[in-house]
């Protein structure tokens, strides 16, 4: 029973291995894109590191090149390690069937998933033809990409796996209320005058009481009297 447990992890971690190598064999070198430009990526890191790259030259490479070759790699993170000219033909490097190591410094990569080689040459398209590249580094993975393929002239050519981040989005901007005016506080109209009671009218005379009503002047008596009696004589 346990040997077949052990047959059966066997049979699932070597079906994942050759998942992986079948998912980076079917890609191929492509040109960068027209975008692409040495040094648009930052090199975030202060601190540098040590790489050795290994480039292998095809034996279908013409015998010599006199071609200047540069290279470019780095990570996803903005970390990129920049080599402008690797070898010359007075030291014969990249002859066909050779292979070429250099100790090249630069930006500290966390995990190298892009390489450019850039060719500059007198043959537009039968140049120099690397087989392999490969790039150590303590601090990272041995990586390998297969090329096989004739770098076309004045063009950047490699791969690039990268999962680059996606850039965030701008940071939310808090709502602030607008400034309110300013608080008038309620001023009154001006009161009215003072309150002045209406005065009373003068009042009227007193009516005349009954003792008042009786009393008659005598003088009136006689007069009246005296009308009476001369009336009748």
């Amino acid at each position: 029973m346990m040997k077949q447990v052990i047959l059966l992890l066997f049979m699932a971690s070597g079906l994942t291995l050759s998942v992986s190598e079948s998912k980076y064999g079917s890609l191929l070198p492509q040109a960068a894109d027209q975008s692409f430009s040495v040094g648009y990526i930052q090199m975030k890191s202060a601190e540098n590191c040590s790489y050795k790259v290994v480039i292998s030259t095809s034996c279908s490479s013409p015998k010599f090149t006199a071609d200047e070759i540069s290279i470019v790699f780095g990570d996803a993170y903005g970390n990129q390690v920049y080599a402008p000219k690797l070898g010359d033909s007075i030291s014969k490097t990249f002859e066909q069937c050779s292979s070429d190591t250099f100790e090249i410094d630069g930006a500290c990569a966390s995990k190298i998933c892009y390489v450019y080689l850039y060719r500059s040459g007198a043959n537009e398209n039968d140049g120099w033809k690397p087989e392999t590249l490969k790039i150590y580094s303590i601090n990272t993975k041995p990586i390998t990409f297969d090329f096989k393929t004739s770098i076309p002239n004045a063009t950047w050519f490699g791969y690039n796996l990268c999962d680059f981040p996606k850039v965030p989005p701008p940071p939310f901007e808090p709502f602030f209320p607008t400034t309110p005016p300013p608080f008038h506080p309620f001023t009154p109209t001006t009161p009215p005058p003072p309150f002045h009671p209406f005065p009373p009218t003068t009042p009227p005379p007193p009516h005349p009481s009954s003792s008042y009503k009786l009393f008659t002047p005598k003088w009136l008596i006689y007069v009246i009297l005296g009308f009476v009696f001369g009336f009748n004589v």
